[in-house]
Parts: structure tokens; C-alpha cells; sequence
């Protein structure tokens, strides 16, 4: 079995406590990832579940946080039949926001029809991960509302 590490990352004007609170309403998670919902808990130890797909077509991944840092990170280790391995998501302050960073590093299955499809499905895979932090950025801005 290969592993392979991928990250993504984007900044926010919402500041950090606002922005980690957005990323772990685990039930908005639809709101910001493409074709996923999720559900779960919070802290050490707390189950996390994610469906990725259109409909009745995808997959659940099954985790389980290894991390938690409130404000700051959470940590999962993936479960599931289909996405094993480790993730994690860090939120930092910046000069008038935060950045969220989106690190994953996961087993591939199937040998090397695995590694073959990763060719094709790792830019995929980050161009996701990009395109669902951006979102979730302005997300988290929006729920800051105005600055007065």
C-alpha cells in the first residue's frame, strides 16, 4: 500500500475562533465541501462520518479525531473501508483574519492500479480541497458580518 500526502490552504477575514467554529459545525460541512455532508462530534476520541457523492452514489468515511485543539486544529485518523489515513486541519491568525491549512496523508488502495489512478485523481483531489477551504473562508466571513 503507497501513501501519498496532500495540503490545501486558504486565508479568511473572519478571525481564527470564528473560522474553526464554521469548520467543525460538522453539519455545514455541506455548505463548504463539494458533494459532502458530515456529522460527528467534538474532541478526543468523538466519531466523525462523512458522505462524499451525488445521491445514493460515493462513499462514507468513517473517522475518528486524534486531535483537538479548540480554535486551533482538529486531528482525524480515517476509518473507512475506502479512505484510511491521516488528516488534519490548522487555523492561524493573520494580520485581519486566519488561514486554514488542510493536510491529508492516505493509503491508496489497489496497489499499483492505486498509485496509476492517483496520477489522475491527486490534482482533482487538491483542486476539491482548494476549492472547498476558499469557500469555507468566505463563510466564516460572512457569519463576522460588516466590520464596523
Amino acid at each position: 500500500m503507497s501513501r501519498v500526502a496532500i495540503h490545501a490552504e486558504a486565508s479568511s477575514a473572519a478571525p481564527p475562533d470564528v473560522l474553526f467554529a464554521v469548520l467543525v459545525d460538522w453539519p455545514r460541512h455541506a455548505e463548504w465541501m463539494p458533494f459532502t455532508r458530515a456529522e460527528g462530534g467534538h474532541g478526543v476520541g468523538a466519531d466523525l462520518a462523512g458522505w462524499t457523492g451525488v445521491g445514493p452514489v460515493g462513499f462514507l468515511d468513517t473517522m475518528v479525531i486524534t486531535g483537538w485543539r479548540p480554535g486551533r486544529r482538529v486531528a482525524v485518523r480515517h476509518t473507512g473501508r475506502v479512505v484510511r489515513g491521516e488528516a488534519y486541519f490548522a487555523v492561524e491568525p493573520l494580520a485581519g483574519g486566519s488561514r486554514i491549512v488542510w493536510a491529508e496523508a492516505v493509503d491508496l488502495p489497489l496497489g499499483p492500479l492505486g498509485r496509476a489512478g492517483w496520477i489522475v485523481a491527486g490534482p482533482v483531489v487538491k483542486a476539491f480541497m482548494g476549492l472547498g477551504l476558499r469557500r469555507l473562508a468566505a463563510l466564516a466571513a460572512r457569519d463576522v458580518g460588516p466590520v464596523r
